[in-house]
């Protein structure tokens, strides 16, 4: 792919990664807490936050076909733009209202940004060896993520720590370094990524092509057991990311007694917890030779949904923290188990499409638990809403089975 090993493309694909994460990592759980400090309820949040995934569930096909259809890297510059205005008109919302329109904006810059990175490093990687492994950059690029992303989230929690402006909120800051984050990302990705010349890249031929990726992709998902079984998995798999992810600086906050001492705090533990991730995928090798792809990913599956359930029923702020951190072990090994299980699943033609489908699934769940979760915390307590998030996610490790059968019958 003009030119790039796959070795430079892994090196593109790891630096781009990490800088597209840092932005969350700075801002880590305060999309909770912000709309919470100015006076939004947590039934309202949970609303907001469902609509984000709303918007990504309706938009996942059709940017996953487009990206199939027209290249990845226009699809990168777009997003990479809307992180930028999201991330300006989150910042300065004030009521519920805003707070949608921001939400609404960064659902379709996670649709856009879903998987074309991905799909371009694969397609890269494949196209200079055919035969190339691919859990293991998966791996090192997901550690890179978790490593930035607890870089960021330490950057965070000074930057709300500093605190330089006293008349405004601590926790506007993050968000402005974020802003201008995302903007250098957009750069770096004019800059590195590259694609070979496609022949009439318009508009009509992007609304002709389209359709026909997404039935592709589609028709791919309906004759393939093993990848309905891996698209299954994120239902379950999305409930215990609402634990650990929107719940946890909830419950930190109630412990803790406010948003901004629960945002100081969550700075630091957030870091640490994606350099667990980042150990997690740093694993995944070993945990492939010992285990098989597909049993290594079972058993993350099953062993990071039990550490939800036992953050949610732990004692005080430090047991709630220790079970964050082991939460972020276990999700780092097991994201690029299952990325590699989609990849050996799916063509050049519709590896976007298959990334999209995927995290269609997992946003639409996402969004449902929400509205499920959420008034639950409300309405029973936190500690209630963590444990059936995570005892719900553990039943999810039945979506591995199909591909398990495969990986047997392939080595046996």
């Amino acid at each position: 792919m003009n030119g790039l090993t796959r070795r430079q493309a892994e090196r593109r694909y790891v630096l781009l990664t990490a800088l597209r994460w840092l932005p969350a990592g700075i801002t880590f759980g305060m999309i909770v807490l912000l709309p919470l400090e100015r006076g939004l309820s947590l039934a309202e949040i949970g609303v907001l936050m469902s609509l984000q995934g709303f918007v990504v569930l309706g938009l996942e096909l059709p940017t996953g076909g487009l990206a199939d259809a027209i290249g990845r890297r226009p699809l990168l510059l777009a997003g990479a733009a809307l992180a930028v205005a999201s991330t300006w008109v989150f910042l300065l919302a004030e009521t519920f209202a805003v707070f949608a329109i921001a939400l609404v904006l960064q659902g379709v810059f996670r649709a856009l940004d879903s998987g074309p990175l991905e799909a371009w490093f694969v397609d890269a990687a494949i196209a200079d060896d055919p035969h190339a492994e691919l859990d293991a950059p998966l791996g090192r690029a997901a550690a890179a993520l978790g490593t930035t992303i607890a870089l960021g989230a330490a950057l965070g929690g000074a930057l709300v720590a500093w605190h330089p402006v006293p008349g405004q909120s601590a926790l506007v800051l993050p968000y402005m370094v974020s802003a201008a984050v995302y903007a250098i990302f957009g750069v770096l990705v004019a800059i590195l990524v590259r694609e070979p010349h496609r022949e009439r890249v318009s508009l009509v031929f992007a609304v002709r092509e389209t359709p026909l990726a997404m039935r592709g992709g589609l028709r791919l998902l309906r004759g393939s057991g093993v990848l309905r079984g891996l698209v299954l998995v994120e239902v379950f798999w999305s409930m215990a990311m609402i634990g650990f992810e929107s719940l946890a600086p909830v419950r930190l906050t109630e412990q803790l007694g406010s948003e901004s001492a629960a945002a100081a705090v969550f700075g630091p533990a957030s870091a640490v917890a994606w350099g667990l991730f980042a150990v997690g995928s740093s694993s995944v090798a070993v945990l492939r030779r010992r285990l098989g792809p597909a049993g290594a990913a079972m058993v993350m599956r099953i062993l990071n949904g039990a550490v939800v359930v036992l953050m949610g029923i732990a004692a005080g702020p430090v047991g709630l923290l220790i079970g964050y951190g082991f939460a972020y072990l276990t999700h780092g090994a097991a994201g690029p188990l299952h990325n590699a299980l989609l990849h050996r699943q799916s063509g050049a033609d519709t590896r976007a499409m298959v990334l999209s489908i995927n995290s269609m699934i997992a946003g639409g769940a996402y969004s449902l638990g929400l509205l499920v979760l959420m008034p639950l915390a409300q309405t029973t307590s936190t500690l209630v809403a963590v444990v059936v998030a995570g005892a719900f996610s553990m039943l999810g490790a039945i979506g591995y089975l199909p591909a398990l059968r495969q990986q047997r019958s392939a080595t046996g």
